[in-house]
């Protein structure tokens, strides 16, 4: 999801929500496409623009020219269309919820992590990937996404390709150092413990 409609400001049908993308004007510009969730019907973007005195955006949808027809998405979640195009993967476009949340790994099958964010540079998509690796970018095209299965595998990516860094091993365990007086009190201890029980005294 990218936006969730608070409410609906002046007459025209703009709508308050509340940003759930990373990158809001990527999501809000002029001519974006969004979608309500559960529906396939393309909503186009007008206009977005920072609310100024508070948190969230102001957005104008095509679909919503008068405060009537915005009123029916207050409430509602918006999400974004990720296009596969001729430079991706595979030849069918996703919605943002069924990239966002997939498992990341490589052709060998190792974890990488999570998609946790979309977002676009110039006519390509970019997808957020946060794991073992740390975080970082995967441009959806071919050269670093193998394949893309939302009710399957999910992103299959090539690591060489994306020259990734490698996973930092874990520091090796070192014991604590023994405090002060420790090894005093430890031979103390053994040396109390093979001490010979003092005998019976003797019956009267």
């Amino acid at each position: 999801m990218v936006a969730l409609v608070r409410g609906v400001h002046g007459l025209n049908g703009a709508l308050r929500v509340e940003v759930l993308t990373d990158h809001p004007e990527a999501r809000f510009k002029r001519g974006a496409t969004l979608f309500r969730e559960g529906s396939e019907e393309p909503l186009r973007v007008v206009d977005g623009v920072p609310i100024a005195d508070g948190p969230g955006w102001r957005i104008r949808l095509a679909q919503a020219g008068d405060r009537q027809a915005a009123e029916a998405f207050r409430g509602a979640y918006l999400e974004a269309l990720v296009p596969a195009g001729d430079q991706a993967a595979n030849a069918e476009s996703w919605l943002w919820h069924e990239i966002v949340g997939l498992p990341v790994h490589g052709r060998d099958g190792e974890d990488l992590g999570t998609v946790t964010d979309i977002y676009r540079v110039a006519e390509n998509d970019v997808y957020l990937v946060r794991g073992p690796r740390g975080e970082f970018d995967v441009p959806a095209v071919r050269d670093f996404v193998v394949s893309i299965e939302p009710h399957g595998d999910g992103l299959t990516v090539d690591v060489e390709a994306l020259d990734l860094p490698p996973v930092k091993a874990p520091k090796p365990y070192r014991a604590p150092r023994p405090r002060k007086g420790d090894a005093a009190r430890a031979r103390a201890a053994v040396e109390a413990s093979t001490e010979s029980p003092p005998a019976d005294p003797p019956e009267g």
